[in-house]
């Protein structure tokens, strides 16, 4: 392992590095398990994110997350009052600017596009290392879409039909940069493209891949090495 100079190891500057950077990324944590809130604010503050609140449910989400615009929301997907989908539904359809990263109890792929579909940013699966979970913060902070690998898996196998699967250059860049979390327009405005064109090559894709919405498309692509 190579060494920073002064004597440190290099993981460690690395890892101060993560931290301060995390350090910007405010965070709101709600679930209606008191361990589970408690366990997770605790390692995410330990991670170096700076968790400013915590909720119960979804309506006290809701008020924080108006109150303190937080960068990213952590939100169970079952809760009382209102439950994680629901808010984050609520949040896309008023345009608040947070990212909502739903945390489910099941490895369920059917709540991948209903995740999707509501204007989440993401969803882990409170099964996984907590690790992940740091992980999907850092990618829904930073504006990219995360679903937990053992969900894309899942959906990656749900309803494949051996549609063929040559997929041209210009499909595999759309599917990439869809998976990083880019709108239509965004991706149009990179590779200067009206957002309708966009929008066609990734229906392309999707008819080629068998997959029914652009989430499914994008982890099939990634299970068969199709895009990096």
């Amino acid at each position: 392992m190579g060494m920073a100079p002064g004597g440190a190891r290099a993981d460690t500057v690395s890892m101060g590095l993560v931290r301060s950077e995390r350090a910007d990324v405010t965070c709101i944590v709600a679930d209606d398990h008191p361990p589970i809130l408690d366990s997770v604010s605790r390692f995410l503050r330990d991670a170096g994110f700076a968790v400013v609140a915590t909720a119960r449910n979804g309506v006290e989400a809701l008020a924080l997350i108006e109150e303190m615009e937080p960068r990213v929301c952590l939100a169970d997907v079952r809760m009382p009052v209102l439950d994680g989908m629901e808010l984050a539904r609520h949040l896309h359809d008023r345009g608040a600017e947070v990212s909502v990263l739903l945390y489910s109890g099941a490895a369920d792929p059917t709540l991948v596009d209903a995740a999707l579909d509501v204007g989440a940013a993401g969803l882990a699966v409170k099964d996984a290392p907590l690790s992940d979970l740091a992980r999907a913060i850092d990618a829904v902070a930073s504006g990219a879409l995360y679903v937990d690998p053992v969900l894309v898996a899942a959906v990656a196998r749900r309803d494949l039909d051996g549609s063929p699967r040559a997929l041209t250059p210009r499909e595999r860049e759309v599917l990439r940069m869809l998976a990083g979390g880019g709108s239509y327009a965004e991706i149009g405005a990179q590779l200067f493209l009206a957002a309708d064109t966009v929008r066609a090559h990734a229906g392309h894709a999707m008819d080629k891949l068998g997959a029914r919405t652009r989430t499914h498309a994008v982890a099939v692509a990634l299970r068969d090495g199709l895009i990096a």
